[in-house]
């Protein structure tokens, strides 16, 4: 509305020239206003990106909306500012930084997603499941629902794989830590391939068309780790990766005394070889770099997160 009230208005300013050109006789622009490609004067969060993203690590971090970016089928809304710049220190703190003390800064100049795009909300997909982020092509990861975390009390969970996921203020392990470890798993995998033995411990197990109605507790007897993991073999990988390294080894271990004596063995299983996979194709040590993930989340409160010049 507030873009045909100011359309309505210049209208008005016209006609009250005469009904001639509105300003001079200067031929129109054939370039929109609208096309996203006029540069805006770089802000402090645009340079202290421009610093910890782009020249660090490769990467390009978009917080502004961007249609270009985006999936049209949706209607979502742009981050916010202050949200932005308390995700961007805390993503370069949790997720960025733990890959550098694990593996180095070359490996995510490398591997890394070339660009990040945040978005405001979330979306929402025709069966009821909400999307937390994709990642398209091994170059680009969306991250949704940027705007619904707490800047001056962030909750992180890291102890409880059954909380509620509903409960606010939103829980950033669970929409967007856990989201981002699971996104760049993908990519990694589509640039090595982890063995097709992983697709065998549970084949013929997956709910491809159900896993929407399913809860986690009930997948977990049956050897997956969550309800979204039992969907195909890739997120199954992929899911497996994210919540062991975002989750405490007493969190592991309530997933796995859920298990039970059916689902312990296949989560298991899995596991070792995924540890595998990352120590032979990319010298990760799982357990290490779980560790050096959980220290850097349990830091984010004595992180200002409204003051990019004190990180």
């Amino acid at each position: 509305m507030k873009k045909i009230y100011l359309f309505a208005s210049i209208l008005l300013a016209c006609a009250s020239l005469g009904l001639t050109s509105c300003g001079n006789d200067d031929e129109l622009s054939s370039r929109s206003v609208f096309d996203g490609e006029q540069a805006e004067p770089k802000n402090e969060l645009d340079q202290w990106i421009d610093k910890h993203y782009l020249q660090e690590y490769n990467i390009d971090l978009q917080y502004r909306y961007n249609d270009r970016l985006t999936d049209l089928v949706y209607n979502v809304v742009p981050a916010r500012y202050d949200h932005s710049v308390a995700l961007c220190i805390m993503f370069k703190h949790i997720w960025l930084d733990a890959y550098k003390e694990a593996l180095g800064a070359d490996f995510l100049k490398k591997y890394s997603p070339r660009q990040i795009q945040l978005i405001g909300s979330r979306e929402y997909g025709p069966n009821g499941s909400v999307i937390l982020g994709t990642a398209e092509g091994g170059l680009k990861i969306m991250l949704y629902g940027v705007n619904e975390f707490d800047i001056d009390n962030p909750r992180i969970n890291v102890d409880d794989p059954y909380a509620d996921p509903g409960l606010t203020p939103a829980d950033l392990n669970h929409w967007m830590f856990h989201t981002v470890h699971h996104e760049f798993c993908h990519i990694l995998t589509q640039i090595k391939n982890y063995s097709t033995d992983y697709q065998t411990i549970t084949a013929g197990s997956y709910h491809s068309q159900d896993w929407i109605n399913l809860k986690n507790d009930k997948v977990q007897k049956e050897g997956f780790v969550t309800a979204y993991g039992s969907s195909e073999y890739n997120e199954d990988f992929a899911e497996m990766f994210s919540t062991y390294v975002t989750m405490s080894p007493e969190a592991w271990n309530m997933i796995l005394e859920t298990a039970g004596d059916t689902g312990k063995p296949l989560l298991e299983k899995k596991l070792e070889l995924i540890r595998k996979y990352f120590s032979e194709q990319w010298g990760l040590d799982l357990d290490a770099f779980r560790t050096i993930v959980l220290r850097r989340s349990s830091e984010v409160g004595g992180l200002d997160l409204r003051d990019l010049s004190k990180n």
